[in-house]
């Protein structure tokens, strides 16, 4: 069977993109070599690797087979590059992360950029995922590191913790709820919500702890990122539920009234976790050990006010 590894990438994107269109773009493919491709490999197997429907494709048994060879190839080819880079002087890698909502907004951007600016040759490959996803993708090899929260079952991952925060509800200061000092997830589901995009790994989740009530979100409006969701709130569109980092940071410039949410899942410990910290690159156990490193809190706002003077 000749495959190569641009046939095995493009699979695994593929796959885990749950689309051709989409898995595509992620190997930097056009659509139609990459469909190409993904044909010629099922008549050299003799048997169909994927199921095709409207919604997108899923991996049939032979699929999966590969599946699991081809992220174990696509690894050792990984580490063998990295390996050979030494001779040549460069230590470069790409290290992919999957990464909880949360996670991904409000602390990564800051923790990536100090590592990155000290790495100039490591890149990164970070995408959104629900957590539950992150545990399985992690274990199955598909990615160096998850960040998920602390509340998922990791199974036999080794984990470390990574920051902690709690979802809380934001409402404009007008709002009837304002005047609240906490509230349950059931008691807000006839309002409307600002909210971020249906596709979000924290949107998914919301709606998945509305629906085990019995209930749906009614989403007016649907933002990319949780700062324009408080701004959408103060405006009176909706109320919003965001991590509570994100909400004291907007109420300092929006007319915003926060509210603590009463459910456990509302508090979010944030994990690091990885199939085997011993059996990461150097590259990844160096990231590693700079994200379980505390948050700097910055200078105080009396600092910074003597500096200005």
């Amino acid at each position: 069977m000749p495959f190569d590894l641009t046939d095995l990438s493009l699979f695994r994107h593929v796959v885990e993109a749950g689309s051709i269109t989409h898995g595509a773009e992620r190997a930097h493919l056009a659509l139609a070599a990459a469909s190409t491709r993904v044909r010629a490999m099922e008549e050299s197997l003799g048997a169909s690797l994927l199921v095709r429907s409207r919604t997108g494709v899923t991996p049939t048994p032979a699929g999966h087979t590969l599946l699991q060879h081809a992220r174990t190839i696509l690894a050792q080819a990984e580490r063998m590059r990295e390996d050979l880079g030494a001779y040549a002087g460069g230590h470069g890698a790409q290290l992919r992360i999957l990464s909880n909502t949360n996670a991904l907004t409000e602390f990564l951007p800051e923790a990536l950029s100090a590592y990155l600016a000290g790495n100039p040759k490591i890149s990164v490959d970070l995408e959104e995922r629900l957590s539950d996803e992150i545990v399985g993708l992690v274990a199955e090899g598909a990615a160096e590191i998850g960040i998920v929260a602390g509340t998922v079952d990791t199974g036999s991952l080794e984990t470390y913790p990574f920051r902690s925060d709690q979802f809380v509800v934001v409402v404009a200061r007008d709002h009837r709820f304002a005047t609240m000092q906490a509230i349950g997830f059931a008691d807000v589901l006839d309002e409307d919500f600002v909210g971020l995009d249906r596709a979000s790994a924290l949107q998914r989740f919301l709606a998945g702890r509305a629906a085990r009530l019995g209930r749906t979100i009614r989403l007016r409006v649907q933002l990319r990122s949780f700062d324009t969701v408080c701004r959408l709130v103060e405006s009176g569109v909706g109320i919003g539920i965001v991590p509570e980092t994100t909400a004291r940071r907007a109420s300092r410039s929006a007319e915003i009234a926060i509210i603590h949410l009463q459910d456990a899942w509302a508090v979010r410990d944030l994990t690091i976790c990885v199939r085997s910290m011993a059996g990461l690159s150097p590259q990844a156990r160096g990231l590693v050990a700079h994200l379980r490193k505390p948050a700097d809190p910055g200078p105080s706002p009396e600092s910074r006010l003597s500096r200005m003077r």
